[in-house]
């Protein structure tokens, strides 16, 4: 197995350990089931068989006590009648006749399996034909069918077993070969390859999702450690100048070298403040990750709530020469509205700061089926298709966004809001015509 770091090295062990365990429990179904039909055949077989081989002595019987009632009646005694044609039927079928008289004192002798029946002429009875069974004829048929269906019930059951073995080998082996390929790159992982993936693999569906899962948990995790690692870097790039100012200020206050004018006042203040907002946005960002484990909801009315957002901004917008439309319908959600208003404050800033002067901003609210749906419309510059995915990921500032103050956490604290109210916040844009962005929540 390989990955883009290079081979991936799988203990095998564990992986054929696991494979014989499947193998063993496939044959263990496999032979339990064999095992209960050759059981269940076998019993009504030789039920079948037996009841055959009784019926065929009975008739036999039945036709025999009919020869020697004929016998009877050809001779009018038994003294002076032919048996041997009687006693001859029943050597070549492998038993024994004995025609005896009513007489109560008759006994049969041996142990072989007998039966019995009258001897009738002219509708009285003239003595009773009882017909021994021996081990040959009749009963050695019996024996051997038995014995040839038993042979074959086992040795099918026998390949049955064998082939339960190979298909439960082969199922095991495709079930275990992506499991140990996932499992290895787990422990690439773990020793820090990053560019470790599964990737495309041979494998049922089930498998082939946990893959596709797993990379895209490792693709996320990266991504989210190139942000981590971007924020640092933009933090400390960000930092580097205002501290700097302020220290260069400072010091040259402290050395005489310029004196506390208004406008060095002003101008050290307005780097505090770029400080402080910031620290601001960071307060902001770890409060919103508390909100949404501890939201305070509430029955309320999404529209009343974006009015009061869309009032709290007029005056910027107003500042801005840009116009903002309202379309607010009443619909009934259960949420914070504290920091549902923070959500939509941030999607009104957001189409604030990316719509030029004279353009315009529509704020929307209503019910579509059992929804509550807000969108935010801008005529603004819009978003490239290649960073439209990436707007709500957390500090990440696009192109256009490089010349703007910001800190690149509004939509990904409006996002993580968002999903704490069980909704859904989406974009729609395209360049030089605008952006939409639309919050769906839960009705009420």
């Amino acid at each position: 197995m390989t990955d883009a770091g290079g081979p991936v090295p799988v203990p095998a062990s564990r992986g054929s350990t696991l494979g014989l365990r499947l193998a063993l429990a496939f044959l263990s179904v496999a032979l339990a089931a064999v095992a209960l039909v050759a059981g269940l055949t076998a019993a009504l077989a030789a039920a079948d068989v037996s009841a055959l081989t009784n019926q065929q002595r009975a008739d036999l019987t039945s036709a025999i006590a009919a020869a020697a009632a004929a016998a009877w009646d050809h001779a009018d005694s038994w003294a002076s009648a032919d048996l041997s044609p009687v006693l001859d039927l029943a050597t070549r079928t492998g038993a024994e006749a004995q025609v005896v008289t009513t007489s109560p004192n008759f006994a049969a002798q041996g142990a072989a399996p007998e039966q019995s029946a009258p001897v009738l002429v002219g509708g009285e009875r003239a003595g009773e034909v009882v017909i021994r069974f021996t081990n040959s004829g009749l009963a050695s048929a019996d024996r051997a069918l038995q014995s040839d269906l038993l042979q074959a019930i086992f040795g099918a059951a026998g390949l049955a077993a064998v082939l339960a073995l190979l298909t439960g080998l082969a199922m095991a082996r495709r079930i275990t070969r992506p499991v140990e390929r996932i499992i290895g790159v787990t422990r690439a992982m773990g020793r820090g390859e990053r560019t470790a993936r599964v990737g495309d693999i041979a494998a049922p569906g089930e498998l082939r999702e946990l893959a596709t899962a797993f990379d895209q948990m490792a693709d996320t995790r990266d991504r989210q450690d190139q942000l981590r690692r971007d924020l640092v870097a933009d933090v400390a790039h960000e930092l580097r100048t205002p501290v700097a100012v302020l220290q260069a200020g400072h010091e040259a206050l402290l050395d005489g070298i310029t004196e506390p004018t208004p406008d060095q006042l002003a101008s050290l203040r307005d780097e505090v403040l770029r400080l402080a907002r910031m620290v601001g946005d960071l307060q902001t960002l770890a409060a919103a990750d508390a909100a949404a484990l501890h939201l305070t909801r509430r029955p309320c009315d999404l529209a009343d709530i974006a009015a009061a957002a869309a009032d709290s901004l007029a005056g910027q917008f107003e500042a801005a020469g840009i116009t903002l439309n309202r379309k607010l319908a009443a619909v009934g959600i259960d949420a914070d509205p504290r920091w549902l208003h923070q959500v939509i404050t941030n999607l009104l800033t957001n189409a604030l700061k990316f719509t030029p002067a004279g353009g315009r901003v529509t704020i929307e609210a209503g019910s579509v089926d059992t929804k509550a749906v807000l969108t935010v419309t801008d005529t603004g510059t819009g978003i490239p298709a290649d960073e439209l995915p990436r707007i709500f990921d957390r500090f990440w500032r696009g192109r256009q966004a490089a010349q703007l103050s910001g800190s690149g956490i509004g939509l990904a604290v409006a996002a993580e809001l968002v999903r704490a109210h069980d909704g859904q916040l989406t974009a729609r844009s395209q360049p030089g015509e605008g952006t939409e962005l639309t919050l769906t929540l839960p009705r009420v």
